[in-house]
């Protein structure tokens, strides 16, 4: 027989409340049975009601293990058992939010580092690694929760907290050097501040040890660049330079109007954007003056041609180079387009303009020399032109007949030869100094001037074409290299 706790020995048999459980006496029966003494009162189906309450309290529980983080579980030494992934993250931003540097006395909170924490990430996977139902898991290692700071952000805060700590840098210059005529560049100078690796460590360190804050001492320091580097200021250097080298206004290859460099310099303005890079404007109020003289520059009349050819057609010589004559259409917004296209680094303009083509004059020229006659005839477009007596090459040393073309021109030389006899005989050499106009059509054989003889019309030579000096000056004006020549009888 047994009793339940709350029974006295007299009350073990009989009484109305009495109970006894009969257990098997051979030990091997586990069924056990409540036999009432008395005949059993009416059933009032208490053990439903109890019941009830029971089973939601299980459901409950069992509901629970499905949507909590097991107990005993910490990330980076937040206590986040029992809790819902939600809270768990709460919890952890919390914890980083609570969490502070002291650098050289002065407190520096997490949000002024610009400390990040995946909270949310983190509490998911812990429940995802250790539900509550899990009893495996249950009072796992700390998970680790790595902190991210803004590096940028937290260097300002820092500074802010400690200047004692810091040398700022000095940004690289760009300016016109006006001796050189060139864009110039002053080094940057690096400065030194807190390493934001060190002040990642500190903050990692005291979230994972559970700390409110933690002294940095002797903090680890790092160059800070600055904002506009030497490297940025000398690319900037660079395209001004080259711009400096080509800056005018173009009509098609032609800088029909060039920029001096310091004009140029004057234009432009210099700055840097928000990541240190160079960038310029241009004020197009400054340009337009420049603007308003380009058509008494640019515009023009046009220039005719006049040109030697040969019979064939050929240009052997300009006389007059022909010039195509150009009028701006007009000037608005030239400094305005001009402008932007500085800003963009380029100083070609390409200037908006009507061109009147010239007209060409050809002159057909040709020499004719008459050997009986001793005459030279000049004609041009198959007219005689002009023509007087010349002394050919005697005999002995005669001026060979046959179809030429001048080979070669020269206002002044000394001539060096043989003097020939009736039959060619060698009669000794001759010097003549300082012949002037020479212009030669078959090989040694040249017109040019005399100044030793005046027997025109006879012939005297040593096998040359001499006249007068001031006609060998009017032909030499007259031919060029290519102009036919024809010696006849």
């Amino acid at each position: 027989m047994v009793t339940r706790p709350e029974t006295g020995s007299s009350d073990a048999v009989g009484g109305d409340d009495a109970t006894t459980v009969v257990l098997d006496p051979t030990g091997t029966d586990s069924d056990v049975r409540w036999a009432p003494v008395e005949p059993a009162p009416k059933k009032r189906h208490l053990g439903l009601w109890i019941g009830i309450p029971a089973a939601v309290v299980a459901l409950g529980a069992a509901a629970a293990s499905l949507v909590l983080v097991a107990p005993g579980t910490s990330v980076a030494g937040v206590s986040v058992g029992w809790l819902t992934p939600g809270a768990a993250a709460e919890a952890v931003s919390e914890r980083l939010n609570g969490t502070e540097l002291i650098v050289d006395g002065t407190a520096v909170s997490a949000a002024d580092l610009g400390a990040t924490i995946d909270a949310q990430a983190l509490a998911s996977a812990a429940f995802e690694e250790r539900p509550l139902w899990n009893v495996t898991q249950w009072f796992g290692d700390p998970i680790a929760a790595p902190v991210a700071i803004d590096a940028e952000q937290a260097a300002t805060a820092v500074r802010d907290a400690a200047p004692g700590l810091y040398v700022a840098p000095t940004d690289a210059e760009l300016a016109f050097d006006a001796a050189s005529q060139t864009y110039v560049v002053t080094p940057a100078i690096d400065g030194e501040g807190v390493d934001p690796a060190s002040v990642q460590s500190a903050l990692q360190q005291a979230f994972d040890g559970g700390a409110s804050s933690v002294v940095i001492e002797d903090p680890s320091m790092a160059p800070l660049a600055a904002h506009t580097t030497t490297e940025e200021a000398q690319a900037g250097a660079d395209v001004l330079n080259a711009m400096l080298s080509s800056a005018g206004f173009y009509i098609g290859e032609e800088r029909a109007v060039p920029i001096d460099p310091s004009v140029l310099a004057s234009w432009i303005t210099v700055s840097t954007d928000d990541d240190g890079g160079v960038v310029f404007t241009a004020d197009a109020d400054a340009i337009q003056p420049v603007v308003d003289t380009l058509p008494g520059i640019v515009d023009r009349d046009p220039v005719d041609a006049t040109v030697i050819t040969n019979s064939a057609g050929e240009n052997l010589w300009d006389i007059q180079a022909g010039q195509t004559g150009r009028a701006l259409e007009s000037t608005d917004g030239i400094a305005a387009g001009f402008a932007e296209q500085l800003a963009d680094g380029n100083a070609v303009y390409a200037l908006p303009v009507v061109e009147t083509e010239f007209k060409t004059t050809a002159l057909a020229r040709s020499i004719d020399v008459n050997l009986s006659s001793q005459w030279v005839t000049l004609w041009e477009n198959g007219k005689a032109v002009d023509g007087w007596s010349v002394s050919t090459g005697k005999q002995g040393a005669p001026t060979y007949p046959g179809e030429y073309t001048i080979q070669s021109m020269y206002p002044m030389q000394t001539l060096y030869g043989t003097y020939r006899g009736p039959n060619g005989e060698d009669l000794g050499p001759y010097v003549q100094p300082d012949v002037k106009w020479m212009m030669y059509f078959n090989g040694g054989q040249a017109f040019h001037g005399v100044y030793w003889h005046s027997n025109w019309g006879t012939p005297s030579s040593h096998g040359c074409v001499g006249m007068p000096e001031w006609r060998a000056a009017q032909l030499y004006d007259w031919a060029a290299p290519g102009v036919e020549v024809s010696i006849h009888y």
